[in-house]
């Protein structure tokens, strides 16, 4: 019985399986770069403005605006401090904001806003005492911006100090849609 002979391929036919796994490497690597920078990033929350909801270091994957901010929305803002800032939108274009100090709440055009759709308590939202950089309420936001707040409120730099203000429209790089760590608070962007 004769013992098949080992066939020896060509060097052509090995070159040429690399060349396709090379291919298929850089179109994925071009595909993700492009998901990354046009639809997606991911973004690192710095500082304690927004607990209870987002901790230091949590990771949040952001999406671009598409039709525009709303009432509620988690933003990441470019431009306006001397770093990227997270806040929530709690006024869009054309609504009138005040604060009724004594019950602690944000007034969006005379309706107090309900914090607790936010996982924070209601009560929780004060002017700073005796600040020359506060802004004056109530404010009409302008077309093309928003008014944001930190959801920890006692400690956040927000839209009621002069340095944010009304914050125009096209510094938002984009909404937070979902929690990618720390891996227990994985999930939806609440």
């Amino acid at each position: 019985m004769k013992t098949p002979e080992k066939i020896e391929r060509p060097p052509l036919f090995r070159t040429a399986a690399v060349l396709e796994w090379l291919e298929e490497l850089t179109a994925a690597v071009v595909f993700i770069a492009v998901v990354f920078t046009f639809l997606v990033r991911v973004v690192t929350v710095s500082g304690t403005s927004m607990v209870p909801n987002y901790q230091d270091q949590d990771r949040l994957l952001v999406a671009g605006c598409w039709g525009g901010p709303r009432q509620g929305d988690v933003v990441v803002l470019l431009g306006v401090l001397k770093e990227p800032i997270i806040k929530r939108v709690i006024a869009t274009a054309g609504q009138t904001v005040s604060f009724d100090e004594e019950a602690g709440v944000v007034l969006v055009d005379g309706q107090p806003v309900d914090d607790t759709q936010f996982g924070l308590e209601n009560g929780c939202t004060y002017l700073p005492f005796g600040s020359p950089d506060r802004m004056e309420f109530p404010q009409t936001v302008p077309p093309g911006c928003i008014f944001v707040l930190g959801d920890n409120r006692m400690v956040s730099e927000d839209s009621r100090f002069r340095a944010v203000g009304m914050v125009d429209e096209r510094h938002i790089l984009g909404r937070a849609v979902f929690r990618l760590y720390p891996a227990e608070s994985l999930g939806p962007v609440v």
